[in-house]
């Protein structure tokens, strides 16, 4: 089944990890130990898990000629507005060149969107490419978005120097956007003539961190792993800066984030985000697979306990080891963060970041990657459980809540697995 079209580059970029991250771990740049570039044949397993991944590669290499006028040379993978977005794309587009799948000339699509970010996309001064192409303007979502596409690109064309550069431009991004004023939380947008956003935004923060980690992942399972080593210490403080600038901002009540984090949920315009308070946990889980780093665990099992929760236990995050039937899935009336469809609730708006949502295709991704993250950590020992407070459902591994989140994520998607 080929995904709609009216999904925005993002969203498919970010559908296309949470796939990975579930039921194909060994292509997850996020698996620790896992080398790459990682196997070109497919194992008769993971075909039909990776179908919907490689679905998306197709569908969009299939159809960037119209979406870009059918221009030739440097261009994106899919026009929406942004020039960093569609670079979400690219690691499916990637994977399905090197693992030699059918469909079309991914070879082509890929170096037309690395030279689209390296030729046509404005930057600033010092070499941050912009995340918009009519300005140069900065976002904290661009880390998410483009420094992961040139990693695992430099790692499967054996090109050093695009490690650097996503290094580099996380970086830049940084210098930036971190705010030492406010614990080093990241501003939202800055630079530009119109359409700044100074604020805390949480999603914002999150992306961050995600970015940051997929570039970890990448280095550190790649061929440069010793000859990068200041660069992944690097990155894991910076993630593990965002995790100290953003959990002192949990919501007390809900144990959820604020929309804008450094403002209360309480403040005009301002209200609870679940989307964000997934994300981020998922970070905090893999910071600790791939690097140790255990600081933030009790927080992150805190908030997906609440994720999970009953409406009776929403504000404390309760126990939902029970109430689950055999294959350990739960009805939409036992969750009070998920409405009757499924849909991840309450979220930011997608598509206009300061206002409430009602569904979002991104926050059914990000459920997905906390458990999944949640999943690995379980399935590797719990390092650095002790002491977690609010840790439910830890129990055979995979635990209440996945089979349910795949359940959200099949509605609001139609088919991911």
């Amino acid at each position: 089944m080929s995904y709609p079209l009216c999904y925005y580059s993002w969203e498919l970029g970010t559908r296309a990890q949470a796939i990975l991250s579930l039921n194909a771990t060994a292509y997850s740049v996020l698996t620790p130990s896992t080398p790459l570039p990682p196997p070109p044949s497919i194992p008769d397993s993971l075909s039909s898990a990776l179908e919907p991944f490689f679905d998306i590669a197709r569908t969009t290499v299939a159809n960037r000629g119209a979406s870009n006028d059918n221009v030739t040379g440097p261009q994106p993978l899919k026009q929406d507005g942004s020039a960093a977005d569609p670079a979400s794309i690219g690691f499916a587009v990637l994977l399905a060149n090197w693992t030699g799948q059918s469909g079309g000339d991914y070879a082509e699509a890929a170096k037309d969107q690395l030279e689209f970010l390296q030729l046509k996309v404005p930057r600033t001064s010092d070499g941050a490419i912009s995340h918009r192409v009519s300005q140069v303007q900065l976002w904290s979502d661009f880390v998410y978005m483009v420094p992961p596409f040139l990693a695992y690109y430099g790692v499967i064309t054996q090109n050093r120097t695009l490690l650097i550069s996503a290094y580099d431009q996380i970086k830049f991004y940084r210098s930036y956007l971190r705010d030492t004023s406010a614990n080093n939380l990241w501003k939202h947008v800055l630079l530009g003539t119109s359409g700044n956003d100074e604020g805390h935004w949480s999603t914002g923060n999150a992306w961050a961190a995600a970015g940051m980690l997929r570039v970890l992942g990448t280095i550190q399972n790649s061929q440069y792993a010793k000859s990068l080593k200041r660069e992944q210490k690097d990155l894991a403080a910076w993630i593990k800066e965002i995790h100290a600038g953003m959990y002192p901002h949990l919501d007390p009540d809900s144990q959820l984030f604020p929309n804008y984090a450094s403002q209360p949920a309480s403040a005009p315009g301002n209200f609870l985000d679940a989307a964000s308070t997934a994300l981020l946990a998922s970070t905090v889980y893999r910071l600790a697979l791939l690097w140790g780093e255990h600081s933030h665990l009790p927080l992150a099992e805190r908030t997906r306990s609440a994720l999970f929760s009953s409406p009776t236990t929403s504000g404390g995050g309760g126990d939902n080891t029970s109430g689950g039937d055999k294959d350990n899935t739960l009805s939409s009336s036992a969750l009070a963060h998920f409405d009757a469809e499924g849909w991840l609730t309450p979220v930011v708006n997608p598509h206009s970041y300061g206002r409430l949502g009602a569904q979002s295709a991104e926050a059914q991704a990000f459920v997905v990657e906390m458990q999944a993250a949640w999943r690995d950590w379980v399935a590797d020992g719990s390092k650095g459980a002790n002491g977690a407070a609010g840790r439910v459902g830890v129990v055979s591994g995979v635990g209440v809540g996945v089979g349910w989140a795949l359940v959200a994520v099949g509605v609001s998607w139609g088919v991911l697995l």
